[in-house]
């Protein structure tokens, strides 16, 4: 597929970090609303720059458009794009209204093309291995879902400093003016309400708590660095998420069963051990001890936190396993191999990997409309809660997505993959 790029800032090299694992993704070329961003970015990478966006649009090789410009702008891309007749892959949140993605979705339907949406970590080893064990019955039923996304003190982190491999600064100020749950609370809404269906109910608060974040702006802007929201769901499971940059970072997925519970330490690592617990008396019992929660490896042998399990692979599975960079020094293939293995390693290519295929073999598409406009307003639920909070029905909802295609199993069974071992029989005894 043929595709062009629009917004050329820091996000887009966390692209590029995966490019090569997507030979079936021809760049046209890209656009950046400043000029200098676009040459910057089109001499590194060796793309065709475009003069303006209607260029761009105008351009009949060009078959889909993936909008990376910032919050505030990808309503009016993305629309332009579509009249256009052009795919479209936009970065989250989709819009900053429920009343705009549904106008979009109304334009992409009537030009005959489609609108999908980040984020696209749904589609990692990690989520595909949870959603098979809970398909497998490894926890029983699911019932509650703890979802954390602690993402650092921002005011410590000094991340004004940062530049991406063509010099572009990490968004900084536009990171505190949106909000950490504009920008974070996707991540975990679109792997819970794809396992857990769509959700009926949401109890939200929100609070802005850090004080004087960067030099230049106000001492409070007005957008909460903190978050946290209840969601009921139609199938009758409650889920938790927590979004801040003011707590340390903590990624962690918990879903929990009437059976046991399944545990990955972060979204952002795409190949993420996942571990499974079988509850037994004997386990809930041993997390009393304060020494055995002192000492995870003394917890293993009673079965507390569960086994390592095999993860599922997928056609692009190999996208976060080695360097994919179109060009990088020994000094950055030493430091992305750290980065995949210690911090995190994401393919924010995937979910254009995934549209990709999807066009080209004529299938629907598996995160449907009704899906993204669900998480686009959960989203915007939670972002204006506010200090005094909401409770609040969302007006819009999904036929449950089901099983995540193009995934190969990593074992023939979660469910016995996670029973327990004789030592552990023994203990338990």
């Amino acid at each position: 597929m043929n595709i062009a790029f629009v917004g050329c800032g820091f996000v887009f090299d966390i692209y590029m970090r995966t490019i090569r694992a997507h030979p079936e993704l021809n760049v046209k070329g890209v656009f950046d609303i400043n000029p200098e961003r676009s040459r910057r970015v089109g001499g590194y990478y060796g793309f065709n720059v475009y003069e303006t966006y209607q260029a761009l649009l105008d351009d009949p090789e060009v078959e889909a458009v993936i909008n990376l410009t910032n919050i505030g702008s990808h309503f009016e891309v993305s629309r332009r794009a579509l009249e256009a007749g052009k795919h479209v892959y936009s970065e989250k949140p989709l819009t900053k209204s429920v009343a705009q993605s549904r106008e979009l979705f109304a334009i992409a339907a009537e030009k005959g093309v489609r609108l999908y949406a980040a984020p696209c970590n749904i589609f990692s080893d990690s989520v595909r291995t949870i959603f098979r064990a809970v398909e497998d019955g490894a926890i029983g039923k699911p019932l509650l879902v703890y979802a954390e996304l602690d993402d650092n003190p921002i005011h410590l982190m000094q991340f004004g400093e940062v530049r991406s491999p063509t010099g572009a600064p990490w968004p900084l100020a536009e990171e505190i003016l949106e909000g950490c749950t504009y920008e974070h609370l996707g991540y975990h809404l679109v792997w819970i309400c794809g396992l857990l269906g769509p959700a009926t109910a949401v109890a939200a608060f929100s609070s802005e708590l850090i004080e004087n974040k960067l030099a230049g702006l106000p001492p409070r802007v007005g957008t909460p660095d903190y978050s946290v929201a209840c969601l009921n769901f139609e199938n009758g499971a409650t889920a938790r998420i927590t979004c801040s940059v003011v707590a340390p970072r903590d990624h962690r997925m918990r879903v929990i069963g009437d059976e046991g519970e399944i545990l990955a330490d972060s979204y952002r690592q795409y190949r993420s051990p996942v571990y499974v617990e079988r509850y037994s008396k004997s386990s809930l019992n041993a997390r009393k001890f304060r020494t055995i929660r002192s000492h995870p490896w003394l917890g293993r042998l009673f079965g507390v936190g569960g086994r390592r399990v095999k993860l599922m692979r997928n056609w692009k599975s190999a996208a976060v396993e080695k360097d994919q960079q179109i060009r990088s020094s020994l000094k950055q293939r030493i430091f992305e191999t750290v980065r995949r293995r210690e911090i995190y390693a994401q393919d924010k290519f995937a979910g254009v990997a995934e549209m990709a295929k999807e066009l080209r073999q004529g299938q629907p598409q598996f995160l449907s409309p009704e899906f993204i406009m669900h998480v686009n307003e959960l989203t915007l639920l939670v972002q204006g809660a506010g200090p005094k909070g909401i409770a609040v029905e969302p007006k819009t909802s999904f036929k449950p997505l089901g099983p995540i295609p193009n995934g190969q199993r990593g074992v023939s069974s979660y469910k016995m993959a996670s029973m327990p071992r004789l030592m552990e029989r023994l203990l338990l005894r």
